[in-house]
């Protein structure tokens, strides 16, 4: 085949063999460190994460990408080999002649020169392989070219063609042919016109080269990119959706609680909800203090997780505020402490989701200064009087969802004025680095003992426990007994 040279121009000289094996070289360690990447990426990937998958796929294309580096600098320094001459008898395995090994970059890389002025057509042995076409049956013409494309590839084809020819303007595009066994290749085309003496166009010359696996490569890149955009604005989504479900449920109570037509409550009462530190989705804890038709109020905390038990996001904020529902009313109907939790274990039990919770309901009484409650596999309610803090001792009772027919227990305790009841969940207490229990909340007596509020009190909590790292989301309530 002759050499694609423009009239006016000398060929190019090849480069110094020092110089390109110095690249070669280069590019050989800089392989082998992605490499090293791609394994510890394939050995430690979750195929569940989107993120992962994605990093993995670009390990993937970059090696692709440096194996075809490397060998257009081995072509670059060697020259294209002579099939014929390295087996003259053409026995060199199963191969023909004109088939180099399969896989290299000669598999994958032709060219082929159209003479305007005699219409010949000139392939390379290696274009023939790539059209999955035996040499014996000619190569093709400019107008049999766009037989072997997509429908759509061809008006690309034409314009590429077309610009060389008749502007003589250089060749750069890619198009999909159809090989005779129907499977598809996608092939990056390179080329120029060869001009005459007199500066017309006289042929085109093009290199094709395969890049379907390139582009394979680049399309698992990028379908893995949507599928993580995806789901990074799903979970956008999620998490606004669940904090505004939880803001609507959970409204920050402070103050002393009214009952309608009656006066205050006998409470001073504030509450305050901690996110996790290694989560921004919103979970399934939950706070509440109301005000009773009988002059009674409700306190109560509670915990719950949902399906997968990873207890975050909609599925748990909505299944809380279900459960929330349901304990305000049996609460308004004057339902027992130790009732209402054998009705919510009842009620997880129906649900169509698996779920696990844990949660204390108190009834406090203000007439008679007495609290009455039950609690469900959760953290005692922490009394602190005189600057001194105590777990009140914890009635039978085991996690809602975990068992039927349970009968929950329930027990009472006198409070005074000035008394602290501080209800949490089990978040508030469980750090990253130890799980501190109560003993973190009963340090601050002394602090509450000076405190004029109970939101002075969660502020307290706050400052000295909100901070910490910790696994899991929280609440707390602080209940102050007024004179």
């Amino acid at each position: 085949m002759p050499s694609h040279l423009f009239a006016d121009r000398p060929a190019p000289q090849p480069p110094e063999r020092d110089a390109v094996d110095a690249l070669i070289n280069r590019t050989r360690l800089l392989r082998g460190d992605v490499d090293a990447v791609r394994r510890d990426t394939s050995v430690t990937t979750d195929d569940d994460d989107p993120r992962l998958r994605w990093q993995r796929a670009l390990c993937e294309l970059a090696v692709h990408q440096l194996d075809d580096l490397g060998e257009h600098l081995g072509q670059l320094r060697d020259g294209i080999p002579d099939s014929a001459a390295a087996d003259p008898t053409g026995e060199a395995g199963s191969r023909t002649p004109y088939e180099p090994p399969t896989g290299s970059l000669l598999s994958r890389v032709g060219s082929a020169e159209w003479n305007l002025l005699t219409d010949e057509v000139s392939w390379s042995d290696e274009l023939y392989q790539i059209f999955g076409r035996e040499p014996g049956t000619g190569a093709l013409s400019l107008d049999e070219l766009p037989s072997v494309l997509l429908a759509e590839d061809q008006p690309v084809l034409t314009s590429m063609v077309t610009d060389c020819l008749v502007d003589g303007r250089p060749i750069d595009g890619e198009f999909r042919i159809l090989l005779p066994d129907g499977a598809m290749r996608t092939l990056h085309m390179t080329g120029e016109p060869v001009l005459d003496s007199e500066g017309c166009t006289a042929s085109m010359w093009a290199v094709l080269r395969d890049v379907s696996r390139l582009r394979r490569g680049q399309h698992v890149v990028g379908r893995t990119q949507d599928t993580l955009r995806r789901q990074e604005h799903m979970a956008r989504a999620e998490h606004r959706i669940a904090v505004e479900l939880q803001e609507a449920v959970l409204p920050p109570w402070r103050g002393s609680l009214p009952i309608p037509g009656r006066g205050a409550s006998g409470l001073d009462v504030a509450a305050h909800y901690l996110p996790s530190g290694s989560s921004e989705l919103i979970g399934g804890d939950w706070y509440d203090a109301l005000p009773l038709p009988d002059g009674k109020t409700l306190l109560t905390v509670g915990d719950l997780t949902v399906g997968d038990l990873t207890g975050h996001g909609i599925p748990a904020t909505s299944a809380m505020a279900m459960l929330l529902g349901a304990l305000r009313g049996m609460a308004m109907a004057g339902v027992e402490p130790g009732q209402v939790m054998g009705h919510l274990n009842q009620l997880i039990e129906c649900s169509p989701q698996p779920a696990l919770g844990s949660a204390v309901c108190c009834r406090f009484d203000p007439a008679t200064g007495t609290l009455v409650w039950a609690q469900a596999g959760h953290p005692a309610p922490l009394l602190f009087r005189n600057g001194v803090g105590r777990p009140l001792p914890a009635p039978d009772g085991v996690l809602l969802g975990a068992a039927s027919g349970v009968t929950y227990k329930q027990d009472h305790v006198e409070l005074r004025p000035g008394d602290v009841l501080v209800l949490h969940t089990d978040g508030l207490t469980r750090q990253s680095d130890r799980a501190t229990g109560p003993d973190a909340l009963l340090e601050l007596a002394p602090r509450f003992a000076q405190a004029d509020t109970a939101q002075d009190c969660a502020r307290i909590v706050v400052e000295e426990l909100g901070a910490a790292e910790r696994l899991d989301d929280a609440c707390v309530l602080v209940a102050r007994v007024e004179a």
